[in-house]
């Protein structure tokens, strides 16, 4: 039987190891133990986070909706309750890029909202 040599493969799987943990400090960028286990931390939270993105974002958006509604008089619940009961299907992303890029539409679709307020 053959013997198996290892030394190709494992050195290859590694340095794969210490490229990725390339730049922390201390022993977690030179050891392999304490590289793997920063690693494995670091893309777990790199997963939690591109998934926490998504709701900051739409904090932010929220944000400026009540910003620019409020200067219109008129809150951002009361807003966002208005232009559903207009049948307007505007998602938040677009509302706050209107109050920012367009106060006029802006303001139209803020006219709309009072008008169907509770209808």
């Amino acid at each position: 039987m053959v013997r198996v040599r290892r030394s190709v493969s494992s050195r290859k799987s590694r340095k794969k190891i210490l490229k990725q943990a390339k730049g922390y400090t201390g022993a977690r960028s030179k050891r392999l133990r304490t590289a793997k286990e920063q690693v494995m931390h670091a893309g777990n939270d790199a997963f939690a986070h591109r998934k926490d993105k998504k709701a900051t974002y739409r904090k932010i958006w929220i944000s400026r909706i009540n910003a620019a509604s409020r200067q219109h008089g008129l809150s951002y619940s009361k807003f966002i309750n208005g232009l559903t009961n207009a049948q307007v299907k505007v998602d938040r992303k677009i509302l706050a890029d209107l109050a920012i890029n367009d106060p006029d539409g802006f303001k139209k679709l803020v006219d709309l909202a009072k008008k169907n307020i509770n209808a």
